[in-house]
C-alpha cells in the first residue's frame, strides 16, 4: 500500500482495499522453495553442473560428478525447527505446511486474531517472545507487515540471542530486516544464511546468501486470485455499500432488506447519527434495518430505508456536521 496516499483517500470518504490471502498459496511455496535451497546446495549444483561446458563426453561427465557432488550436500528439513514469526494467511499456511513436512514449527505473533488461530494446526508450538523463538530455531521466517513497530525488526539484538547457523528467511518485506545487522551475523557464524526476495546491493555476491527478485506473488494464479477478489469487494461496495478488507475504512457487512439503503462516512466523533437519525424521524422517514462501524477516526453506517431517499435527504445528510460522504444504493 505503500503507493497510495492512504490519508488523503480517508479524508476524501475514499476507501483503500488490499487483498489479503489472495496470493498466500504463492508466497508459501517460494517461501518452501527457499527453505529447501537453503538446506541443500541445489543453486551451487547448478551453477556447477551447468559450468561444464568443455565436457563432451558423458562417460567422462558421469564420473566427474560422482566424484564432485559431496561438495553440494546438504541436510533434510525433517526433524528441523522452523521458527515462524507472525501467523497471518501466509504465516500459517507455511508453519501448516511445514508441520506436514515433518519440521518442528514455533509460531510468534503478538496480536494473533481468532480467525488466524483456527487456522493453525495444534501442532504448532507457541513462543513467549521472539528472543526465545529465534534461539531454539534451525530455520526462522518472517511474515508481517511493514508498519513503525516492525521496520527493523530482525535487529542486531535480535540475532545475536539466535542459535549459530541459523538460516533467516524474509519474503515479507525488505524493511523487516536490518540488512547490516545480517550482514555482521552472517560474518561472525551467527546465521548461516540468508535467503530473500529482496536484493539490495550490500547483498550481491555474498557467501551464503540466496537471493530471489521479488517474485514471491508472482504466478498466474497468484494474479487471478487477487484481481478476483478485489473486483468482487469492489462490487459489493459499489452495490451494496459493504467494506472487506479495507486498510483505511471499518469492516462492515449488512445484508440487503427491503426499502432503500443509504450508507454515510463521518468523522468518528459523538452525536452524529444519532443527528442523522433525527433527521430521518423529523422527515417521517422509517429506518428498516442499520449497522454502524467505526475505525480509529472514522465511522461508517450503512442505513436501509423505507422510503426512496430524495436529493434534498442526501443534501441534508451531507450537510450534517463531520459527515464527509453521502451514497445512495
Amino acid at each position: 500500500m505503500n503507493n497510495i496516499p492512504i490519508q488523503a483517500c480517508t479524508e476524501n470518504g475514499i476507501v483503500v482495499f488490499n487483498t489479503p490471502g489472495a496470493n498466500a498459496n504463492a508466497v508459501k511455496e517460494l517461501v518452501l522453495t527457499g527453505l529447501l535451497l537453503s538446506a541443500r546446495d541445489v543453486c551451487g549444483g547448478m551453477q556447477y553442473s551447468q559450468s561444464l561446458t568443455a565436457l563432451s563426453d558423458a562417460t567422462a561427465m558421469d564420473k566427474l560428478l560422482e566424484k564432485e557432488k559431496k561438495r553440494f550436500s546438504g541436510s533434510e528439513i525433517k526433524g528441523k525447527t522452523l521458527g515462524v514469526i507472525g501467523l497471518g494467511a501466509i504465516g500459517a499456511s507455511v508453519a501448516n505446511t511445514a508441520i506436514d513436512l515433518g519440521m518442528e514449527v514455533i509460531g510468534f505473533d503478538s496480536a494473533l486474531s481468532v480467525e488466524a488461530a483456527w487456522r493453525l494446526s495444534s501442532r504448532i508450538q507457541r513462543a513467549e517472545n521472539l528472543q526465545s523463538l529465534i534461539s531454539k530455531c534451525d530455520f526462522v521466517t518472517v511474515h508481517v507487515p511493514a508498519l513503525p513497530a516492525t521496520i527493523g525488526l530482525i535487529s542486531s539484538e535480535l540475532l545475536a540471542a539466535a542459535k549459530p547457523g541459523l538460516v533467516l528467511l524474509n519474503f515479507a518485506r525488505k524493511e523487516i530486516v536490518d540488512t547490516d545487522a545480517v550482514i555482521t551475523a552472517l560474518e561472525n557464524g551467527q546465521v548461516g544464511q540468508y535467503v530473500t526476495d529482496f536484493p539490495t546491493p550490500s547483498l550481491i555476491g555474498r557467501e551464503g546468501v540466496i537471493l530471489m527478485p521479488h517474485i514471491g506473488a508472482s504466478t498466474a494464479e497468484a494474479e487471478e486470485n487477487c484481481a478476483v477478489m478485489g473486483a468482487m469487494q469492489l462490487i459489493d461496495f459499489l452495490e451494496n455499500g459493504n467494506i472487506s478488507n479495507s486498510v483505511n475504512f471499518p469492516q462492515i457487512t449488512l445484508e440487503r432488506a427491503e426499502g432503500y439503503r443509504i450508507t454515510f462516512a463521518n468523522d468518528n466523533v459523538p452525536k452524529v447519527l444519532g443527528t442523522v437519525l433525527s433527521l430521518l424521524a423529523d422527515l417521517n422517514i422509517n429506518v428498516l434495518d442499520m449497522l454502524n462501524k467505526s475505525r480509529d477516526e472514522v465511522a461508517y453506517t450503512i442505513l436501509d430505508i423505507e422510503n426512496q431517499p430524495t436529493d434534498e435527504l442526501l443534501s441534508a445528510i451531507s450537510g450534517v456536521e463531520h459527515v464527509f460522504n453521502v451514497r445512495a444504493l
